[in-house]
């Protein structure tokens, strides 16, 4: 069942968001689809029209949409007509922290250098307490990279604030003017981290800003990256699909669609119905992750795992 329920979260672009994200059915010929019926033996699945309708339509009616990547992509530019956004839905966290532990295996982090982590907060000593997950905000307008003296961190066209380990001096401008304060610094190799020991056979691979490839080099600096890599093979980030409570939804602003795997919205309803936020927004960053506020939780506050183990030995890939 865990299987299956995860290859689902995965193929998020292949399934539940192929007419709302990528525009590949119109919105009539769905509705022609759908008045003509099926047959009870024909394979049929759940899209999104343009408007925000769900409906069944034949599965061979729906074409296979490929990796994103084509010959004129550019890691420093990225996607053209999209803007990828996060949303986190306090109400449903409980620090399980599967979102941190699969983050530090896919981008080989140790220890206090998690790209993510989840707070206890609490707004006043008369409010219940709750878990916020905290991670990059990629902003719009981002404080790190006017600061970067090299050219080291940048912003894509579709959203993505991405660092090129290769260029980054280690200078730490960057730090310095994240207000959320959701950069790391690599003070040492990981295979060297005091946490574990990492098994690493990757001398067939270079680093780039949009995969994660190799783990990043000492000296450098380090942040959540949306996890580009899957975005490229039209899945969700790996946050999004450990996650046991669906709390994080990804997907693109432009096309008004978010998903956690198993439940697609419509952004601006969704943040309108449960009166989304972002932080520190008179910082004037436009950040692209919103939360949802922890009215009507659907699990009970509790202190998070205290056997939590920060990183997972990584395997030889295939």
């Amino acid at each position: 069942m865990e299987d299956k329920n995860t290859n689902g979260r995965r193929n998020f672009l292949d399934k539940g968001l192929k007419a709302g994200i990528l525009g590949a059915v119109a919105a009539g010929a769905l509705k022609s689809l759908n008045a003509c019926g099926n047959t009870k033996n024909e394979e049929t699945i759940e899209v999104m029209s343009t408007d925000g309708t769900l409906m069944r339509v034949p599965a061979d009616m729906v074409e296979e949409v490929p990796g994103l990547k084509d010959d004129n992509y550019k890691v420093r530019e990225g996607y053209p007509n999209r803007k990828f956004v996060m949303v986190v839905d306090l109400a449903r966290c409980k620090n399980a922290k599967k979102c941190i532990s699969s983050c530090n295996k896919a981008h080989f982090v140790t220890g206090e250098n998690a790209w993510l982590k989840v707070y206890k907060m609490q707004d006043s000593p008369e409010t219940p307490p709750y878990w916020q997950p905290t991670l990059c905000m990629h902003c719009d307008k981002p404080p790190c990279v006017k600061v970067c003296p090299v050219d080291a961190t940048f912003k894509r066209r579709d959203g993505l604030v991405l660092i090129d380990n290769d260029r980054c001096i280690g200078c730490r401008f960057c730090m310095a003017a994240c207000p959320y304060s959701t950069r790391v610094f690599n003070w040492e190799e990981p295979a060297q981290g005091e946490t574990t020991e990492i098994s690493l056979h990757l001398e067939h691979m270079s680093h780039s800003p949009d995969y994660a490839g190799l783990p990043s080099q000492m000296g450098t600096v380090d942040k959540c990256d949306f996890c580009p890599h899957m975005i490229d093979n039209n899945e969700l980030p790996h946050c999004v699909t450990a996650c046991p409570n669906g709390v994080f939804y990804f997907g693109d602003a432009y096309e008004d669609t978010v998903t956690n795997g198993e439940e697609t919205f419509r952004l601006k309803e969704l943040l309108k119905e449960k009166a989304g936020y972002r932080l520190m927004e008179d910082f004037g960053t436009e950040p692209s992750v919103y939360y949802l506020p922890p009215a009507d939780r659907l699990v009970e506050f509790e202190e998070g795992l205290e056997n939590y183990t920060p990183y997972q030995s990584v395997e030889k890939p295939e």
